[in-house]
């Protein structure tokens, strides 16, 4: 069986309206059964990282799938090159702004934003997020390097780098590039590391496909969410038929 998450209904209307098999109806937010001939579940996540390690945990303990697609929309970072309706998977997720403040902040009273201080890695702090036999994670998790492989293979024309999971997305481009630059990543979400986390945990492969709906600073009304969504489903449905 293959888990598949989104965070949001809309990410998934293809995926969900697609299964032939044991479809329910009644609640598109769980849908079980055979999807490009493949045993399949779809479990809406809801937005966000608590969300999203909730949702691996009960696909981990409930159905213990061979694998994991999480799929969804993201935001291109400046340097990245990727143009709007480009698919992106991530080698790495990174929990971005976490960990130790190393830049001092001032004028607190006059409304100076915590984000211009620099945040370092939770290996700062000597606190690691998971240990896992020998290795040690602290704010850096890989996605699985098999599937991952698997998914180029068939997806000739999908991007892969790091990705960064922030809490809330920003209105700045100039910042935005900057945190961008600092990590070397290509996409933003709200998601994915922790998903990258737990499935770590389980000892499941995941796999993170993303579909740049816009590129990070710009306003919610220049994105191209319904596009980036398709796109990105187009891909999970092609990846399931060549498994």
């Amino acid at each position: 069986m293959i888990g598949l998450i989104s965070s949001v209904p809309f990410e998934a209307g293809l995926i969900t309206g697609s299964f032939r098999e044991g479809k329910n109806k009644k609640n598109p937010s769980l849908v079980e059964g055979s999807l490009q001939g493949k045993s399949s579940v779809y479990i809406c996540s809801g937005i966000g990282a608590a969300n999203a390690a909730r949702t691996v945990a009960i696909l981990a303990e409930r159905k213990r799938p061979e694998a994991i697609i999480f799929f969804g929309i993201g935001g291109a970072y400046p340097s990245s090159g990727l143009q709007k309706g480009a698919l992106a998977a991530a080698e790495v997720e990174i929990y971005a702004g976490c960990g130790l403040i190393t830049r001092e902040i001032t004028n607190m009273a006059k409304g100076t934003p915590v984000e211009n201080g620099a945040a370092s890695s939770f290996k700062a702090l000597g606190f690691p997020l998971l240990k896992k036999g020998r290795k040690v994670f602290f704010d850096n998790f890989p996605l699985d390097k098999p599937l991952l492989k698997k998914a180029k293979k068939c997806l000739p024309e999908l991007a892969s780098g790091t990705f960064l999971t922030v809490c809330a997305t920003g209105r700045s481009t100039r910042k935005a590039a900057r945190l961008g630059e600092r990590h070397g990543a290509i996409v933003e979400n709200m998601e994915g590391a922790a998903a990258a986390q737990t499935a770590l945990f389980y000892g499941i492969p995941l796999l993170e496909l993303r579909g740049i709906s816009n590129i990070t600073g710009e306003p919610p009304s220049k994105w191209l969410k319904e596009e980036a969504a398709v796109n990105c489903q187009e891909a999970v449905l092609k990846l399931l038929e060549n498994w």
